[in-house]
Order: C-alpha cells, then sequence, then structure tokens
C-alpha cells in the first residue's frame, strides 16, 4: 500500500498542473449546475390542491391512467442554454397522500401555470370530485423534529429490478370478479392513514415528470437478453468489434498463407455462410411459460407512456405514542404490489435511518434530517438527478395513486355527500 500511495503522490506532484484544473473544472461546473437549479426552482409559483373524493366513484383506476396520460403533455426536451445557463428541469408533478390523526386527504402539487391541465384532467373522469386551493400542511410540522418530545421516520421506495419490469398492477385485483368482490389496491394504505391517533402523521409523496423513450428502448434490449436474441451493438461496441474483427481477418489471412492448404476437388472456397438471425417468434419457443409469461409483462410495460418517479414516505408522532408497527405497515401496504418474477418495491436501504454500525444515534439522525429536507422540497435530489428514482408507466402510476372506488371504507376518509347540479338552461349571460 505504501509503494502504491507514493506512486500516487509521484505521478500528482509531477502532473498537477493538469489534473487540478480538470478536477476544478468538474467541481465547479457541478456548483455552477447546482446554483442555477435552486434559483430556477425557488422562481417557480406552486400550487396544493385538494381533491374531495365524491361518494360515489363507480369508476376503476383506469380513469385515473387517462388522466396521466393527458399529463404527459408536459414532457419536453431541454436544450444547452436551458440546462447549463437557465438551470431548467423538466416539469414536476408532487402526488400525496396523508393521514393527520385519522383524516385521509389526496393532494396534488403542482407549478400554477399547470392549475389547469390538472383540474381539466380530473373533472373530465370524475365531474363530481372538488379541487380546491389549501395551505401546505407541511407548515404542521414541530420547529424540532427529530427531539425529545417527536420521533420520525422516513424513507424512499425503490424498485427490486429494472425499471422495464412491470409491479401487480390494479388489473390484476379486478380482473374476472364481480363488482363486491373486487380489491382496491389502495384499500390498505387508506385503512393505516385512517386509523392514526391524533398525533399521528404518515405523509406519503410519489414525484411524476414526463419521461421519453429512453426506457422504452432499454426495455426492448432487455427483452433481446431475454430470449436470447443478439442485442443491438451501441456506436463504442461496434468500433471494437469492428478492430476485433480486422485482427481476425488477418490472423486468418496469414494462417491460410502458412498452411496453404490444397484445393478439395470439386470445390470452390467462398465466404462462409451467414448464419441466418432467428426471430423473436422463433426465440420465444425455446422459452420455459414462465420466461414467455415475464417477457410478455414486459413487452406490455414497456407500450405505455412513462414517467420518472420517486416515492417517499415519512412518519411521525409525539414519542409516547411513536410505533415501529405503522412505519412497517407501509411498506407492507406498497408490497402487495410485488412479484417474485417480475418488479416490486423495496426500502432504499442508504438513506433509511436504520444503521448497524459506528457513531450509530449520530447518523441515524443526520438521516432523518436528511429525509425530512427531501420530502420538504418535493423535488427529484438534484444531486445525480438522471439516476434517481426509476420510470412507471401510466398503469402503474394508477395503481398506487387513484381516487378510491366506493368498495374503500375508511371511516374517516371524507367524501362528498350531494353532488353538484348544472345551471338551468336559458340562464341569461352577463
Amino acid at each position: 500500500m505504501s509503494d502504491a500511495f507514493k506512486l500516487v503522490l509521484k505521478t500528482f506532484l509531477e502532473y498537477w498542473w493538469v489534473i487540478t484544473p480538470i478536477a476544478l473544472f468538474f467541481i465547479l461546473r457541478d456548483l455552477w449546475l447546482s446554483y442555477v437549479r435552486i434559483k430556477y426552482l425557488n422562481s417557480i409559483k406552486w400550487t396544493l390542491l385538494e381533491i374531495k373524493i365524491p361518494k360515489e366513484v363507480p369508476k376503476t383506476p383506469k380513469a385515473m391512467e387517462q388522466i396521466f396520460a393527458g399529463l404527459h403533455g408536459t414532457e419536453g426536451n431541454l436544450n444547452f442554454v436551458e440546462k447549463w445557463f437557465k438551470g431548467e428541469l423538466p416539469d414536476c408533478f408532487s402526488l400525496e397522500m396523508i393521514g393527520q390523526g385519522g383524516r385521509v386527504r389526496f393532494l396534488i402539487r403542482t407549478p400554477d401555470n399547470y392549475r389547469n391541465l390538472i383540474e381539466a384532467q380530473i373533472y373530465a373522469q370524475y365531474p363530481d370530485a372538488e379541487i380546491m386551493d389549501v395551505e401546505d400542511y407541511i407548515t404542521t410540522l414541530p420547529k424540532k423534529i427529530p427531539s425529545n418530545d417527536y420521533e420520525i421516520w422516513g424513507t424512499e421506495l425503490i424498485l427490486t429490478k429494472e425499471d422495464a419490469y412491470p409491479i401487480k398492477t390494479y388489473p390484476y385485483f379486478f380482473e374476472e370478479a364481480k363488482e363486491e368482490e373486487r380489491i382496491d389496491p389502495l384499500a390498505p394504505l387508506s385503512e393505516i392513514l385512517s386509523s392514526l391517533k391524533s398525533d399521528e402523521h404518515i405523509w406519503v409523496q410519489i414525484l411524476i415528470s414526463a419521461t421519453g423513450d429512453e426506457w422504452k428502448d432499454k426495455g426492448e434490449k432487455l427483452v433481446e437478453k431475454l430470449i436470447g436474441k443478439k442485442v443491438k451493438r451501441t456506436k463504442g461496441g461496434m468500433i471494437l468489434e469492428e478492430f476485433s474483427g480486422w485482427a481476425e481477418a488477418l490472423r486468418s489471412g496469414l494462417n491460410d498463407l502458412i498452411s496453404s492448404p490444397s484445393k478439395t476437388p470439386g470445390k470452390t472456397p467462398g465466404a462462409p455462410k451467414k448464419k441466418e438471425e432467428k426471430s423473436i417468434e422463433n426465440l420465444m419457443l425455446y422459452l420455459t411459460p414462465g420466461q414467455r409469461e415475464v417477457v410478455s409483462a414486459i413487452e406490455k410495460n414497456i407500450s405505455k407512456l412513462g414517467f420518472k418517479t420517486l416515492i417517499r414516505f415519512i412518519y411521525w408522532a409525539k414519542s409516547d405514542i411513536y410505533s415501529k408497527a405503522n412505519r412497517a405497515a407501509v411498506i407492507g401496504a406498497f408490497k402487495q404490489f410485488n412479484t417474485q418474477n417480475l418488479n416490486g418495491f423495496k426500502k432504499n436501504s442508504k438513506i433509511s435511518p436504520n444503521v448497524n454500525y459506528w457513531f450509530v444515534k449520530r447518523r441515524e439522525f443526520s438521516r432523518k434530517i436528511r429525509v425530512l429536507g427531501n420530502y420538504k422540497k418535493r423535488y427529484f435530489p438534484l444531486k445525480r438527478f438522471s439516476k434517481r428514482g426509476f420510470v412507471f408507466n401510466t398503469e402503474e402510476l394508477a395503481t398506487i395513486y387513484h381516487i378510491p372506488g366506493k368498495i374503500v371504507e375508511a371511516p374517516t376518509m371524507p367524501r362528498i355527500e350531494a353532488k353538484k347540479g348544472g345551471p338551468p338552461s336559458g340562464l341569461p349571460v352577463v
């Protein structure tokens, strides 16, 4: 180790005038990007909307899927100036479900210029719903938390496999079932949120941002890999393969020259026949029924519009009534969407306040502060922006966030008792 350290130190001392400017460039670049992005986010005017749920909701989560499809129109590509000088980021929405002392609320935080779009999409599918501006519930947080009086815990949920693998979605809960036998995917979480005591709070935040076709391209390459088809080469891979082809041709030519094989009578030497590439249909015949099911599920999943997604939740309460069972119940409610052969949720252990070794209390405290700070910001982390989160399609999003149907009977979930009537015909317009 000492020799290696000496070698590194010697190299740095000899070439510091080359290494230092390069390192400073990347450090200053990241600092500048963080600065302009924070400035951009602070310039956005945000609106927090609460959705009042109708008493009778006969529609399935398919209606919510149509809403998300409408929101995908906010997807756009940023040019060099917008990204590096204006600090602009893809438009982001926050879908939130909160339980405050047993009261369940559904909210959407949106840039103010998209408010009309949100309302139009919701009213188109749920005409009896009510949407209103509300104050930010985050202001109810105590000034000092965690503390001796209040305890808090939170985490982010990540996927167990690649984005292209789907979770268990709402058609699974509704398929081939009579209306009275259907299960709403949000029923377990709604029950947990509605059963909290007066000083207990569970807040769930789902950040979404419309994304392009990059995740679809990755999914198609995954399918080709699973069925054994040769994956399309990248530009770098093509160059390496070209060089290796030249080397192989040169080696083969030298061998032929040295060995000088005699020609077989009646046979003309020629280029070897190229193997015919098998089609996807033929390759599928060699898969087991389980493998075919996985491939079909992935192809169906990537056929729909995608959103970059990040799920957070925090649980906080007074220290004397804080219960670890409640945070475990939330994770359990999301794990109902897990399957062994496809995809599912798990907590992000890198940020969760669970530490086993070395300064446990201090590190757990700092992680709780970080998780809470990220929840308050309601945005994807600026560091490693493109790496954080995962991609969900509209069906997956509608599964984990939709207006619960009448089969969800959480007692403290407020619903609109009376329907709004339209204006009488022939009413004069002033």
